[in-house]
């Protein structure tokens, strides 16, 4: 029975590890479709979006039947439950990159002033949130809650960035009064990284909820 739990525990978070890189691929195409304007890739991480939904419908009722078979109790609910926190938060960061897609695809821009990207930093945006994404999915992966909450500070960043974009947009609209279409959608795009970041945040938080509570139960320290 022991090693049956076991099997399906490793099944889960495997499940979370391929909706966690399907979610990943999902915001390095939006970085492309941004950067270069390409409404091809747009259109395919619009048409993949459903794969994410499916993902996240799957791994829900694999908890929820997991729970209502083997009742856990200890690490192992602490577990199922922050596979769970962590499926939503993927969920949504999946959704966000819809929707820059989204923004790619229905955007009337034929060009990006090149010199309004790079004041904005929204390569080093895409970049701060594509580097928390990839360690925290080693962070789960190698159970390293030191690696978890080392992204934490990257969400400053985030903020930061998105901060500065909102004065940035304002006047460059007021100095390109037929770009205010193009920059009220191009504010949404950095919302939705800063919104990001904070999905990550909590998905850290979730980590590293879990790690240390089966480190305590280990190491005698702590009734789990």
């Amino acid at each position: 029975m022991v090693k049956f739990v076991e099997t399906e525990l490793n099944e889960l978070k495997r499940e979370v590890d391929q909706m966690w890189s399907l979610v990943n691929s999902q915001m390095e195409q939006a970085r492309d479709a941004v950067i270069n304007l390409d409404k091809n890739v747009a259109q395919q991480i619009i048409v993949r979006e459903r794969r994410v939904d499916a993902f996240e419908l799957k791994i829900d009722s694999d908890v929820e039947d997991f729970i209502a078979l083997f009742t856990p109790v200890a690490v192992d609910l602490r577990f199922v439950l922050a596979m769970l926190k962590i499926n939503s938060d993927l969920e949504r960061i999946g959704d966000y990159a819809h929707g820059i897609a989204r923004f790619v695809n229905d955007t009337g821009a034929a060009t990006f002033d090149a010199g309004l990207m790079e004041e904005l930093r929204v390569k080093d945006m895409f970049s701060i949130v594509l580097d928390m994404l990839a360690e925290l999915q080693e962070a789960l992966r190698d159970e390293d809650p030191v690696k978890a909450t080392s992204v934490l500070s990257k969400d400053d960043q985030l903020d930061q960035i998105n901060k500065s974009s909102a004065s940035i947009l304002s006047r460059y609209a007021k100095e390109n009064p037929d770009a205010i279409p193009f920059c009220l959608g191009f504010a949404g795009v950095f919302r939705k990284l800063e919104r990001t970041g904070d999905h990550l945040t909590n998905i850290a938080e979730e980590i590293v909820f879990y790690i240390d509570a089966k480190v305590l139960k280990h190491t005698g320290l702590k009734d789990a």
